[in-house]
């Protein structure tokens, strides 16, 4: 859904997506504040209606699955504004969070076998499927961005690189890599 909702925003009116994005968050802030202060009449509603939607990173009193999600995609946006040499930098989250991640849990979730670790949920076939699924997108994308006048400048091999990276580093993290992970891949891709 993201990609689907950020992908022609940022092709076509990215300083309107900046725009979207901060009112976004701003609108989070406030859910955020009726919710944990339980301010009458929605507090109660806003908390049975987040709650649905927590994980483990979530604590009793902040729930932040949310705003890492709207930041992950954001930030490399908001990062990249006004900077033409790096077109795939803007993409950074979109594309990690969600094509890799997306297909990472997907592919891990129905076909996954072999785990990282004894303990961990994540396996080696959902972070090929993550990898690989991005590598993709950036075949379709880097054509789509040749023909709005971007030229690109980086080579395939870092790009191999960035995507390889992020893809083993979100399978090792598990603290907020909703953000962590999008600013690793945009880090890599500015490189």
């Amino acid at each position: 859904m993201a990609v689907l909702m950020f992908v022609p925003a940022l092709l076509f009116q990215p300083a309107f997506l900046d725009l979207a994005f901060g009112a976004a968050l701003a609108v989070f802030l406030v859910l955020e504040i009726i919710r944990v202060w339980r301010i009458w009449p929605l507090g109660h509603l806003v908390h049975q209606f987040m709650n649905a939607f927590t994980d483990h990173r979530d604590s009793d009193l902040l729930i932040v699955s949310h705003f890492s999600l709207l930041l992950g995609c954001a930030i490399p946006i908001w990062l990249s504004s006004g900077f033409n040499d790096r077109p795939l930098a803007p993409f950074a989250g979109i594309l990690s969070l969600g094509i890799g991640d997306t297909m990472a849990s997907m592919v891990g979730h129905k076909y996954g076998v072999l785990r990282w670790s004894k303990t961990g949920k994540k396996t080696i076939e959902g972070t090929a499927a993550g990898i690989t699924s991005v590598l993709a997108a950036c075949s379709v994308l880097l054509p789509l961005l040749a023909t709005t006048g971007h030229i690109f400048t980086q080579h395939w091999f870092s790009l191999l690189l960035a995507v390889t990276v992020s893809g083993l580093l979100e399978a090792y993290t598990a603290q907020l890599d909703n953000v962590f992970i999008p600013l690793v891949f945009y880090s890599l891709l500015c490189l």
